[in-house]
């Protein structure tokens, strides 16, 4: 596995903050900046590293797109924060990005927490939260899931996922010693 130096590290996070404030504005990640940082991971691993770079780099990409797109294809993420993670994993590799996620994850959890603790609207929130996973144990279908989350997103709080990301992974970064 190569070692990540801390200039990659610190080049991926203002990716992140750059991605997190477009996300945060717009609700949507964009593709000049998700297929860019794919590429470009692929492509500095490839320079630094060769073929055996290229295969982590791609490793790293294939692990970022995989934790997310069984999301985005029940409809409960946008297919720009799975492009996001890619390119984290391009960048960062597939163990680095593994942990990246995972805090992602928790952060993202605290912050739907605090949404609905700010909207004051629990039992609105408790309710489609099991509606949500009832259809996700019982339908089975990811078109359909899709289909359903699409017709309730109107009806929603939404929370743009490249900011959880963002922070997420910068904290993972900073605290395993690769932002100093």
């Amino acid at each position: 596995m190569p070692q990540v130096s801390q200039e990659v590290a610190w080049f991926v996070s203002a990716v992140l903050v750059e991605a997190a404030l477009i996300d945060g504005w717009k609700l949507k990640v964009p593709n000049w900046l998700t297929f860019h940082m794919v590429l470009g991971g692929l492509a500095f691993a490839t320079y630094t590293g060769g073929s055996a770079g290229l295969l982590w780099a791609f490793t790293g990409a294939v692990v970022g797109l995989a934790l997310l797109l069984p999301l985005h294809m029940i409809g409960g993420m946008g297919a720009g924060d799975v492009k996001l993670m890619a390119g984290i994993g391009a960048w960062m590799g597939p163990s680095l990005t593994l942990g990246a996620f995972a805090v992602s994850v928790v952060v993202g959890g605290l912050m739907a927490i605090g949404m609905v603790v700010w909207s004051g609207q629990f039992i609105k929130h408790w309710v489609q939260f099991q509606a949500i996973g009832h259809e996700i144990l019982t339908v089975r279908n990811p078109e359909k899931l899709a289909a359903t989350a699409a017709a309730r997103k109107p009806t929603m709080m939404l929370l743009p996922y490249g900011i959880p990301i963002a922070v997420g992974s910068i904290a993972y970064f900073a605290w395993i010693g690769i932002l100093v």
